[in-house]
C-alpha cells in the first residue's frame, strides 16, 4: 500500500511520542481512531519493536510484548529502582507473584474478562499473596523443581524469599517483624503498579485496577499460550478449597481468587 507522505509523517509523530513517553493524551487518540491509514501505520511501527497499542479511556497506550523490545522494562532497571539494593531475581519473582495475584483479585477465575470487585486493600492484598506462597508450599518440593523448569520460575526462591522475612517474634497485638517487613515489600509493588499505571489508589491503602490494566488483562494477560500456564498454576489449589468448601457445605468468597 502507498502512502501519502504527510500521512507517514502524522503517523511517525504519533509513534515517536508514544515511544518516548509511552502514552498519549485526547488529542492524539483522535487522531489515530479517525484515520485508519494512521492508526495501521502506528500498529505496525509498534509491532517493528515487539509492541502492541492498547486504548483505554482517553489515553493510547504503547505496551512491550518481549523481553527483547527496546521498551522493555529490564530486570536490572526494576531492582534498582523499586527494590532494595540488594535486592536478587527472587526478588523479582516474588515481585511478579504479588501483581500476578493483585491482578487475579479482581477477577473471579483467571479465565475471566471483566473485574468482580471495586478496589483492595493492602493488607487484604499481603494475605492472598500468603495464600499463594501456602498454595506453593503444597507441591512435593521434587515436583516443584520440575515446575520451575517448566515455567522458568524459580518457586522454592519465592517460597524461601517470603518466608526469611519472619524473623522476629510476634507482640501481643500480632505486630510482628515479619508482618511490617512484607508490608515494606508489598508496598514497594504497589508503588510500581502506580508508576507505570497499571494500579491507581481510591483511598487509604485501596488500590483498583486501570482501564490500562484491564485492556491488557482482556487482550493478553488471560491467554493460555502468553502466560504458559503459570496463572493456572498458582490458582489451581484454589480450585481444589472452593470444591472442598461447598461439599461441606462453607461460605466460599469469589473474590478473594
Amino acid at each position: 500500500m502507498v502512502y501519502d507522505t504527510e500521512v507517514v509523517l502524522k503517523a511517525f509523530r504519533l509513534y515517536a511520542e508514544l515511544s518516548r513517553r509511552g502514552i498519549v493524551e485526547r488529542e492524539g487518540l483522535q487522531m489515530y481512531m479517525a484515520d485508519d491509514e494512521i492508526r495501521g501505520l502506528v500498529d505496525q511501527f509498534a509491532r517493528e519493536v515487539d509492541c502492541m497499542t492498547v486504548t483505554a479511556g482517553d489515553q493510547l497506550h504503547l505496551i512491550p510484548l518481549a523481553r527483547l523490545s527496546p521498551f522493555h522494562v529490564s530486570n536490572d532497571y526494576l531492582k534498582k529502582t523499586y527494590l532494595r539494593s540488594q535486592a536478587v531475581n527472587a526478588d523479582l519473582y516474588l515481585m511478579y507473584v504479588a501483581i500476578i495475584t493483585f491482578i487475579g483479585t479482581f477477577y473471579d477465575s483467571y479465565q475471566s474478562m471483566e473485574p468482580t470487585r471495586d478496589f483492595i486493600p493492602l493488607d487484604e492484598w499481603l494475605l492472598l499473596v500468603q495464600e499463594r506462597i501456602e498454595g506453593l508450599k503444597e507441591h512435593d518440593p521434587e515436583q516443584l523443581k520440575e515446575y520451575e523448569k517448566e515455567f522458568s520460575y524459580n518457586w522454592s526462591a519465592i517460597i524461601e524469599k517470603w518466608d526469611a522475612m519472619d524473623d522476629i517474634k510476634e507482640t501481643a497485638k500480632r505486630q510482628s517483624g515479619n508482618t511490617i517487613s512484607r508490608l515494606s515489600f508489598m508496598d514497594m509493588v504497589r508503588r510500581f503498579l502506580l508508576e507505570q499505571d497499571l494500579a491507581e489508589e481510591v483511598g487509604e491503602s485501596e488500590l483498583t485496577l486501570t482501564e490500562k490494566t484491564k485492556i491488557i488483562v482482556q487482550r493478553y494477560f488471560m491467554e493460555l499460550q502468553n502466560n504458559r500456564g503459570i496463572l493456572q498454576f498458582l490458582y489451581q489449589f484454589e480450585e481444589v478449597r472452593k470444591s472442598t468448601s461447598v461439599q461441606k457445605g462453607e461460605h466460599y468468597d469469589a473474590d478473594n481468587l
